[in-house]
This record gives structure tokens, sequence and C-alpha cells, in this order.
């Protein structure tokens, strides 16, 4: 693994552990796609540090557990904002 990737997945995982900031959110902080930053955590994670990996997979559990709440959350504003135009 070349030291940048290994660097990077650090620091997304730090950043992920510290905020509890979603995939794609960290995905656009690090200037990266979500996909890499699912495979970041995920497969080359698990490689470098268990330790945090299992941190990283207990946030990214709860927000698939709420993910349909945000979903329903998101869609209500919309049709909120949709009604009172």
């Amino acid at each position: 693994m070349n030291n940048y990737i290994y660097e990077r997945v650090i620091d997304e995982s730090e950043y992920l552990i510290n905020t509890k900031k979603t995939i794609r959110e960290v995905a656009n902080k690090f200037g990266v796609s979500k996909s890499t930053v699912h495979n970041d955590m995920r497969i080359r994670l698990a490689e470098i540090n268990k330790e945090k990996y299992e941190q990283v997979a207990e946030i990214l559990a709860y927000h698939i557990d709420v993910k349909h709440i945000r979903g329903g959350e998101s869609t209500k504003r919309k049709f909120l904002a949709k009604k009172s135009k």
C-alpha cells in the first residue's frame, strides 16, 4: 500500500471517529469519492488498524440504522418548502 493511501486512511478514520460524520461528508472533506472512503474504511483500515476499524464500523452501523429517518426528514423539508411557495 502506498504511503499516501495509508496516511489518507488514517486521517479519514480519525476524522470520522472524532466528528461522527457520514461517508459523504468525509469524502467531501478529503476530496475523494464516497466509494474511496467506503473502501478505505471497510477494507484498508481493517488491515492497518483493527481497533480503529471497530470504532469506525460502529459509527457506520449507526449511520445505516438512522438512514431512513434522515431520508424521511429530508423529504418532509422538501415538501414543506414546496408548500410554502
